[in-house]
């Protein structure tokens, strides 16, 4: 004979067709319930992972992945330290740079605005704005010219600047003059316009020469206000910086990504765990239908139970019976939500395109939205998280019908028979 029993005696129940259509019914509806929560937690956790991934991309294309900087208003001994960090392994550029604040004023328009100054001959190892440019070049920023990259956004904002036309930059540092004190102004000439996809850079940013820089913001010429660093590898970011702080002047110090944008990853990584928890309630009511599946298929196998037990069957042996029965139900559906999730997770990109052009709508309206594709970063350790949790939570949902069923007494069950 097929052993073990209850496995053999399980699957025999499972492809027997029920007297009671309706528990057969609620079995159907079990495994579909099972499959579509996976199917959900799968494909809404990947479509998460790829929003993270296209956002982190877009930041780290114009910030750096580790920055040095000073606690005095400039630095001019950097260029040793900067040499030293080259050497390091992982990092792939190194570039100065110059910070600050300021007004663009256009006629009537006034903006606030993040100023950066920059090298522009090195800035493309440590960020993406060469290959970001709408119009213009990085290259036509020259030192003593007082050219000026504007975002996309800030240059709309503005008044729609084009190349050639002048801006009025404003810094917050008084110069004094015979009729007194006044802000310090400069007029620039746009050189350039970019555009990154995130709302910060473009809205709010304004690139200029370093030697520009220093001498609008007053500081000596060849001095930074701190060193951007880019590695090969983003997630090496922290434990590299942690190694870097220890060979830094007393004077400097250092943070990474993880840091700076510290608050907005740690929401998207909540936001997830909520989804996660949401969508995990699918599964448990689907779980609670193979409960009831299992205590009317306990009530309607009486009988049966009590042949078996009179034969010589163990309460144990009975428990695993049914257990074997109502994780069949859990794992088929399990089988099922994973084809389509995977399935979904890895094609959502061309799906979603279809779908928008068959009913003529768009789902993410780049009017609207920066990023105005569905964007997917199927994880198998996610895959993996949600598999084991279907498993374990169809395995629990058979514990308290398999003991009920174990508990039946043989001379009660057949008294009527």
């Amino acid at each position: 004979m097929f052993k073990p029993l209850p496995l053999y005696i399980g699957l025999r129940y499972t492809r027997a067709k029920r007297r009671n259509h309706f528990i057969s019914f609620i079995s159907l509806s079990s495994m579909l319930g099972i499959a579509l929560g996976v199917t959900a937690l799968i494909t809404v956790l990947s479509v998460m992972n790829g929003f993270e991934k296209e956002l982190r991309n877009r930041m780290l294309g114009m910030s750096s992945h580790v920055v040095v900087g000073t606690f005095e208003n400039y630095w001019l001994d950097w260029q040793n330290l900067a040499q030293s960090i080259r050497k390091k392994p992982h990092v792939i550029g190194v570039a100065p740079f110059i910070q600050g604040q300021g007004m663009l004023t256009m006629q009537k328009q006034v903006e606030g605005v993040f100023l950066q100054g920059i090298a522009p001959k090195i800035e493309p190892e440590v960020s993406q704005v060469k290959d970001k440019m709408v119009s213009g070049s990085l290259d036509n920023l020259k030192s003593g010219k007082f050219g000026i990259i504007l975002g996309e956004e800030l240059a709309r904002k503005l008044g729609h600047l084009s190349i050639g036309q002048k801006v009025t930059v404003i810094v917050p540092q008084a110069s004094v003059t015979p009729v007194g004190v006044l802000p310090r102004m400069k007029r620039f000439t746009v050189q350039g316009i970019f555009r990154v996809g995130m709302h910060e850079f473009d809205s709010g940013l304004a690139l200029l020469h370093i030697d520009d820089a220093a001498r609008l913001l007053r500081m000596p010429v060849g001095s930074i206000s701190g060193l951007n660093i880019k590695l090969d590898d983003m997630f090496l970011a922290k434990s590299f910086n942690r190694e870097l702080q220890s060979e830094l002047p007393f004077n400097n110090n250092s943070y990474d990504w993880t840091y700076r944008h510290k608050n907005f990853f740690e929401a998207i990584k909540m936001e997830k765990t909520v989804m996660f928890i949401i969508l995990a309630l699918i599964v448990a009511v689907a779980a609670f239908n193979i409960v009831s599946t299992l205590v009317m298929v306990v009530t309607d196998k009486q009988a049966d139970i009590a042949i078996l037990r009179t034969l010589g069957a163990t309460p144990r042996m009975v428990m695993n019976i049914f257990m074997v029965q109502g994780s069949l139900i859990g794992f088929f559906g399990t089988l099922l939500g994973l084809i389509g999730g995977i399935s979904l997770a890895l094609n959502i990109e061309t799906i979603v395109p279809a779908i928008e052009n068959l009913w003529g709508i768009q789902i993410l309206s780049p009017d609207i939205y920066y990023i105005s594709e569905l964007p997917s970063d199927l994880r198998w350790l996610d895959v993996y998280k949600i598999t084991a949790f279907s498993l374990i939570i169809s395995l629990l949902a058979t514990l308290y019908p398999a003991w009920r069923a174990s508990r039946t007494q043989p001379a009660e069950a057949l008294r009527y028979e």
